[in-house]
């Protein structure tokens, strides 16, 4: 309670000095919450891999491997598809008009230049690793996870089958390094307040930014009440179904949703969602350090429903009658493109302009009158993302504890 009152204030200070509209201090609360961005985003790597191939290498077996794995993939679905339900139903109800062809005409200049030249199939491709140094220096989150699977239970599989001192002492070397990243992480997380403050800060500066109106308005409704929706009403009934208190999973996990909704990026926010699930959540280690960074890659609750939301309304812009089927399409669309996205900030925005891309939408001026409110967006949808993360990891752990009752 004491760290959660703390959080608390760093957040209410943050935003009176935010709103103070002080040069200089919004200068510093700038730099303050760019420095801890990367902090985390230089721990949040080496989180990934380790917790991935600490945990492969010590269950030992294919079969709980497989079971973990099954019961993951099977919430992470569940969860992602009510997701772009919701969106899909709210897009239905609420119907977004056009917008105006000058605001269109406008919006193209916003848009980062080759951006929509960028086809899905190159995301697919950039996934695949061509070297061990590159997924690590550029920080692909796929490809990091890939190539953790393969060393966690290739070290798994050569303990079983060929024991030698040589593949312990590498078992121990990496359990070693990974208990010293999370003294780094424990340290971080002991000042992570101050970041707090600057993150605060810098939001509320930013918060005269413009005011969305119109058909405009009714699109952001539209994904912000379908975000909103899913963490407040949808998750905490899958949490119910499986007899576990919303209120206490919420509170435990708050300092990682906190986390996610400032730093827009599920990886940089691991180390704290894992850390949270260890020691206030309880989750079982061995269950949260090989969930949880597979949840941050694939179980995109958020960026599912702002894909599907946001190509329907590029195509209806463009002239594309939305019928049922092409509704349902590209539901499933927007579902498996969600599982392949990387949790960074921005991924989804720019995935969903590839999409458009692809099938010849006019995506460039919607997309760029969409980017100035897009920060609002993401932070939500980052703060969805690691609260259904935490979800499916409490879920899973709890099915454990069952099972091995």
């Amino acid at each position: 309670m004491k760290n959660i009152l703390l959080w608390v204030g760093a957040l209410v200070l943050g935003t009176v000095l935010g709103l103070l509209g002080i040069e200089w201090l919004n200068g510093m609360m700038e730099f303050v919450a760019q420095a801890f961005t990367r902090l985390f985003q230089f721990v949040a790597v080496p989180t990934i891999a380790l917790a991935v191939i600490t945990t492969l290498a010590q269950l030992g077996n294919g079969q709980g491997v497989g079971r973990l794995f099954g019961r993951t993939l099977l919430y992470t679905l569940l969860t992602t598809v009510v997701a772009a339900g919701v969106g899909l139903l709210l897009y239905i109800v609420i119907a977004p008009g056009n917008l105006p062809v000058e605001l269109v005409s406008q919006g193209e200049v916003s848009v980062p230049e080759g951006l929509a030249h960028t086809s899905y199939y190159d995301h697919i491709l950039s996934v695949i690793p061509n070297n061990v140094v590159t997924p690590f220096a550029t920080g692909n989150v796929l490809s990091i996870l890939l190539v953790s699977v393969a060393v966690g239970l290739t070290l798994s599989h050569l303990r079983r089958t060929q024991p030698s001192d040589r593949i312990e002492a590498v078992v121990r070397g990496v359990f070693g390094l990974q208990d010293l990243l999370f003294a780094l992480i424990r340290a971080l997380i002991r000042v992570l307040p101050v970041g707090i403050v600057a993150f605060a800060a810098q939001l509320s500066a930013q918060a005269s930014a413009g005011v969305v109106a119109g058909s405009l308005g009714l699109y952001t409704a539209v994904i912000v009440s379908a975000n909103l929706l899913q963490m407040f009403v949808v998750l905490p009934l899958f949490l119910l179904a499986r007899g576990l208190n919303p209120v206490r999973v919420f509170r435990a996990m708050t300092p990682a949703v906190l986390m996610a909704l400032f730093t827009k990026s599920s990886a940089a926010t691991l180390p704290v969602t894992i850390r949270s699930a260890e020691e206030r959540l309880k989750a079982r280690p061995a269950v949260a350090r090989f969930v949880l960074p597979i949840c941050c890659t694939i179980n995109m609750n958020g960026c599912a429903t702002f894909i599907l939301v946001t190509s329907l309304f590029v195509m209806q812009n463009g002239g594309t009658v939305l019928t049922p089927g092409t509704m349902l399409l590209w539901l499933c669309i927007a579902v498996l493109s969600a599982v392949g996205n990387a949790g960074v900030p921005m991924g989804c925005y720019f995935l969903t302009l590839s999409l458009m891309a692809g099938i010849q939408s006019p995506a460039l001026g919607i997309m760029g009158v969409i980017l100035p409110i897009f920060t609002i967006i993401d932070m939500i949808e980052t703060a969805e993302n690691v609260w259904s993360d935490s979800c499916v990891c409490a879920m899973v752990s709890a099915e454990g504890q069952s099972a091995s009752e």
